[in-house]
């Protein structure tokens, strides 16, 4: 899926507007400790009819969060999920990320997650390195 497409698009204006429902500050970092915050605070009071709308929502703003942030792009992935690729070696679900926060707590964080992409990234590239040599 193209940055141009249809569905690419819908997801962009999807997670604009979750980050002026929640008044997050942009897509980045910062962002992201507030919507992980707003994520535990969910666990406990969310209804279970309430949960996939919630998990699609904020699995919209996550995404758009890699893709700001790291250059990603939204994408199919190998199983035909959506979710976000990165510089062609990485492919992340947000929605899938999201529900494990919602269901294990802070030790599913997605701001450990965010943190972690550049280490993701570098290790990847150095084992790439290893095979080429």
């Amino acid at each position: 899926m193209s940055d141009q497409s249809a569905e690419a698009l819908a997801l962009t204006t999807a997670a604009e507007q979750v980050r002026q429902q929640l008044r997050l500050p942009g897509y980045g970092g910062e962002a992201i400790a507030h919507l992980s915050h707003t994520i535990d605070a969910q666990r406990t009071n969310l209804a279970p009819a309430e949960r996939v709308d919630f998990i699609t929502a904020v699995g919209c703003y996550l995404g758009e969060c890699l893709v700001r942030t790291y250059q990603g792009e939204w994408a199919a992935g190998p199983d035909g999920t959506t979710g976000v690729g990165i510089a062609g070696q990485l492919f992340f679900n947000p929605f899938f990320l999201v529900k494990e926060q919602l269901d294990k707590g802070a030790t599913a964080s997605v701001a450990g997650f965010f943190a972690s992409v550049p280490w993701r990234l570098t290790d990847r590239q150095a084992a790439r390195k290893d095979n080429i040599s």
